[in-house]
């Protein structure tokens, strides 16, 4: 079994950051079940080296529930196969904390018997790349709301000088349309923006233009076509 995808993800993730994420080596003993540590894999799951017997029961109890299932999965498969493999995962750590750490590996056969003996490779913590990763992601899930409201607040506008209506009926208009030609809101008031803030446009569109165009909108280009960053409407 194999999760080299989120595995890579996690890496370039950790990589991008800035700093070097720490790695630790380790051993699995397959007939003992006794795993060899280095000194930053105990930091890693919250001991100080030596101050436990590390085991694959010690690792799994470690796990996140959701991901321990698979992991003993992908620690069985490696077993059997010797392949190579990598894993993202989260654990608690010793004082509670969750981090997540990504695991590449192989096995090493038996020269006699041909049987796999042993597993050998690197842990990787990405907790803080995984952090910052989402810190990121809810910046730009912010950023991309703002957006969506601007747009809307700007077609609003449009609609209440054009109709002579309050900010609610102008957007119960837009839902209806909306609702209408199953298009989302958010995507509609930005077609009207551009629609409205078009080169050569040079007059405010009247009640019944507009009317016309929510009855048949056309889309706005993407933003690389025309450089208005979705069309919506500049207000400085």
């Amino acid at each position: 079994m194999n999760d080299s995808a989120p595995f890579d993800e996690a890496l370039e993730a950790a990589l991008a950051a800035g700093t070097r994420p720490p790695v630790g080596r380790y051993r699995l003993d397959l007939a003992t079940g006794r795993w060899v540590w280095s000194d930053e894999v105990y930091l890693m799951h919250g001991f100080q080296p030596g101050q436990v017997v590390p085991t694959t029961d010690l690792m799994l109890s470690h796990k996140h529930p959701e991901d321990r299932a698979r992991v003993d999965g992908v620690l069985r498969t490696a077993a059997e196969t010797g392949e190579p493999f990598s894993s993202v995962h989260r654990i608690y750590d010793a004082q509670g904390a969750v981090r997540t750490l990504a695991v590449t590996g192989q096995g090493r056969r038996d020269p006699d018997t041909g049987e796999v003996r042993d597993l050998v490779g690197y842990f990787i913590d990405v907790t803080e790349a995984n952090r910052e990763a989402a810190q990121r992601a809810a910046t730009e899930s912010i950023r991309a709301s703002a957006e969506r409201r601007a747009a809307i607040e700007q077609a609003k506008g449009v609609l209440m000088v054009a109709f002579g209506v309050d900010g609610d009926e102008a957007f119960d208009r837009l839902r209806a349309t909306s609702n209408q030609l199953n298009i989302p809101v958010r995507e509609l008031a930005v077609w009207l923006i551009h629609w409205f803030s078009r080169p050569g446009m040079t007059a405010f569109p009247t009640a019944a233009e507009i009317a016309e165009f929510l009855s048949a909108p056309v889309p706005a280009p993407p933003a690389s076509e025309d450089g208005a960053g979705e069309g919506v409407l500049a207000t400085g």
